[in-house]
């Protein structure tokens, strides 16, 4: 279903009669040719990504293309993030449940433009391929 990109709220209003609550951050995993597969060895890639989508909708992607940096996960900011200017975070070499459990810890604390990164993370920016330098 399309995302509606001016919404800052989820259906449950209407759907339930409670009243609506924000649109979290969403997720995006990798899994293809080298993220999520047997390339990257030492993590249980399902887990993984069942455990990001405890905190927030989770997408699964086919190759976004960064492959040198696998297991890659895209933070997208929510509607409130957005509206503070963040942008998609991106993040590599997401190789243990650590690392997972940092982001998401961050993702329940709102995410990019809600709240702040915890530096740790850092260790894991990449770069989205767009914005990597050719050689």
């Amino acid at each position: 279903m399309p995302e509606k990109p001016d919404e800052g709220t989820s259906d449950d209003a209407a759907a339930t009669g409670r009243p609506a609550r924000p649109v979290p951050c969403r997720i995006v995993v990798c899994r293809d040719c080298c993220c999520g597969t047997a390339k990257v060895s030492g993590i249980d890639h399902a887990a993984q990504t069942e455990r990001l989508r405890l905190e927030a909708p989770v997408r699964v992607s086919a190759c976004l293309d960064v492959c040198d940096q696998a297991n890659v996960v895209v933070v997208q900011p929510s509607a409130a993030g957005r509206a503070a200017g963040a942008r998609p975070v991106w993040l590599g070499l997401v190789n243990d449940s650590r690392a997972t459990e940092d982001i998401a810890a961050w993702v329940r604390a709102g995410g990019p433009g809600v709240a702040p990164k915890p530096e740790i993370l850092d260790l894991y920016a990449c770069l989205p391929p767009q914005r990597r330098a050719v050689s």
